[in-house]
């Protein structure tokens, strides 16, 4: 991160929930001074009011950047405040679901430079993962400073072209709920089988979690990873031919599910 550009710059977050929460939290890890961070919250929390940033006390001329992170709801009577900033050398990045760049184009300026990101919940432990987008005007020193302020919650990925952002909404985006709703579901199928509620919570829990790391930390791809644990004809391959099933199992209802928040995620944006 260029700790110099945003210490001598400043950067200004608007809203401070939990993602705008867990991003200062991380910024302020990595050195980013406290006095160099502006942040626009209508209810600050007791934690943010004791980190020693700006609170609602109005924001430098000249940001090194800006972070929107305040419901799309709220953004139209939130932003006007920073329209003073667009049409310069501010960066601007977004999180706000499901709102296009162009939006933020007319309210700050044609030549804004803009960068949209969908980052996901896990952020809050660290372990989230950003996808991110700039427009024209988005120099590559700014991206990568952008990806860097991004990155001090998980990971960065970065896109093509927008119109891949529905379908990140739809996978990462909405995908720790789907993960969430899998624990829950493997937890009442375990309790069936005679575990008690403790029980079935708590090794559904490790399980996902252990496999989730396990996938992400191995050369092995999914599939592989999915052979190297059945044994033919044995337990787990009698669950898999359920699962596997193409009409009625993972495969055939999670494209159902992604295809419905993707198309969900197209509408809002219009």
């Amino acid at each position: 991160m260029d700790l110099a550009l945003v210490n001598a710059r400043g950067l200004v977050l608007l809203g401070c929930g939990k993602m705008g929460s867990a991003m200062l939290a991380g910024w302020l890890a990595r050195g980013v001074d406290p006095a160099s961070v502006w942040v626009l919250d209508p209810h600050p929390s007791d934690w943010l009011t004791a980190t020693g940033v700006h609170i609602n006390a109005g924001v430098p001329d000249a940001p090194a950047v800006v972070i929107l992170a305040v419901k799309p709801q709220m953004m139209d009577a939130a932003l006007p405040v920073l329209v003073p900033l667009g049409n310069g050398s501010v960066v601007f990045v977004s999180i706000a679901a499901g709102t296009p760049i162009a939006k933020f184009a007319a309210l700050l300026g044609a030549q804004t430079p803009i960068i949209r990101a969908m980052p996901n919940t896990p952020a809050a432990v660290g372990r989230g993962i950003t996808a991110l987008i700039g427009n024209d005007h988005v120099s590559p020193d700014a991206m990568t400073l952008a990806e860097d302020l991004l990155s001090a919650v998980g990971q960065t990925l970065r896109l093509q072209d927008e119109s891949q952002m529905d379908a990140v909404t739809a996978l990462s985006g909405s995908g720790p709920a789907y993960v969430f709703h899998l624990i829950e579901a493997m937890a009442d199928a375990g309790i069936q089988q005679g575990l008690s509620p403790e029980m079935a919570l708590h090794l559904a829990r490790a399980t996902v979690a252990g496999a989730g790391h396990l996938a992400e930390n191995t050369t092995e791809d999914p599939s592989q990873l999915r052979v190297n644990v059945t044994s033919p004809g044995g337990t787990t391959a009698a669950a898999l031919s359920v699962l596997m099933d193409a009409d009625t199992g993972f495969p055939a209802l999670l494209s159902r599910a992604i295809t419905a928040a993707a198309d969900r995620s197209r509408e809002l944006a219009k």
